[in-house]
């Protein structure tokens, strides 16, 4: 993980207005919440009342999401374009090493928990595969065939979410689309972590604040998959077209050239 991206810390109080003693004490007396914020990656996530705070509908942030729209229909179209090429090579190599469909789609909930059908390359043989979800991707996983394996480690598999970024259902950027009965550390990821709904307030990403800071793959291990979660919420909360920007380039740097999946 790149130094600019290691900052992680502990939860620290977050002065009120005027004075810390007497605004905390005013706090505490009056009954009134009292916010909180931990440090996911560089970005502040903030409590209030032990929950996370919901970003404010302003004019500077209807613009952002008007901007990043813009940004996702011209990239993901640009994209496609470009890509064609290296597209139909995949859908043949992925034709012809194994029997079955060229894509593997799956319902995920979006944005305000939408379902909407999300598309990747199959990377698992047809009779494998967990349509499920509930089974996650392991590595040397034996379901994963030889053109998946390299499909996985180069992120191309992921390439057929442009079609979903284009028509809406996706973005470039945003917390990372999870199987409806997604599972980590053990549990449900909603018991795991109370707020994972907060994820559904914008539409999830191609790729996203957790992903450019290492945060992918299995989520067997419950701290990291919480982290996870509370980068999520950390980008949904600062989110600008900006940050939208340095997650594209840390993305194509680590995962498409560098590559990590299994």
């Amino acid at each position: 993980m790149d130094q600019e991206f290691a900052e992680t810390g502990a939860l620290v109080e977050m002065p009120m207005a005027g004075s810390l003693g007497l605004s905390a004490l005013a706090g505490d007396v009056l009954g009134k919440p009292r916010a909180a914020t931990s440090w996911q990656s560089g970005l502040p996530l903030t409590f209030e009342a032990g929950s996370p705070v919901l970003p404010q509908d302003t004019a500077v942030r209807r613009v952002n999401l008007a901007l990043k729209r813009v940004l996702d229909v011209a990239l993901s179209l640009a994209a496609l374009v470009f890509l064609a090429p290296l597209l139909i090579l995949t859908a043949l190599a992925v034709k012809a090493t194994s029997p079955g469909p060229v894509f593997f789609v799956q319902m995920r909930p979006g944005y305000k928990g939408t379902m909407f059908p999300m598309l990747k390359f199959r990377t698992m043989y047809a009779d494998l595969g967990d349509a499920s979800g509930v089974k996650q991707t392991v590595a040397n996983d034996p379901r994963v065939t030889p053109i998946g394996t390299f499909l996985r480690k180069t992120s191309i598999d992921e390439l057929p979410q442009l079609i979903n970024i284009l028509l809406g259902h996706m973005s470039l950027v945003g917390p990372r689309p999870h199987p409806a009965n997604m599972r980590a550390g053990g549990m449900a990821y909603e018991e795991l972590v109370p707020y994972y709904d907060v994820r559904y307030e914008m539409r999830p990403g191609l790729s996203g604040w957790a992903q450019a800071n290492g945060y992918r793959g299995p989520t067997v291990d419950a701290a990291s998959a919480r982290d996870r979660i509370a980068h999520d919420v950390a980008y949904i909360q600062n989110f600008s077209v900006w940050l939208d920007i340095r997650v594209i380039l840390t993305t194509l740097r680590k995962e498409f050239l560098g590559g990590s999946g299994f």
